[in-house]
């Protein structure tokens, strides 16, 4: 599980079942499993603070990897 956070204000973003040990570069939805800060506007999502940190692609997100960090473990699956 890994906890995903802004870049800019370090608040919590979204708990997210990471599967495999590459990057983040998509977040599929259906193994998001608690959200903090994610507000759609125009196809992208932002934190509170007004930091855009991925693009909906409908079943998942892209992920723009240096607008948030991540801290857990990933699974290997």
């Amino acid at each position: 599980m890994l906890i995903l956070k802004c870049a800019a204000c370090r608040r919590k973003l979204l708990k997210y079942y990471k599967i495999g040990q590459g990057e983040v570069h998509r977040c599929h939805k259906e193994r998001i499993k608690k959200v903090w800060n994610l507000e759609e506007r125009d196809g992208k999502i932002f934190c509170s603070c007004g930091n855009s940190y991925g693009i909906d692609r409908g079943t998942y997100y892209t992920m723009d990897k240096k607008a948030f960090t991540y801290s857990g473990t990933k699974t290997n699956n």
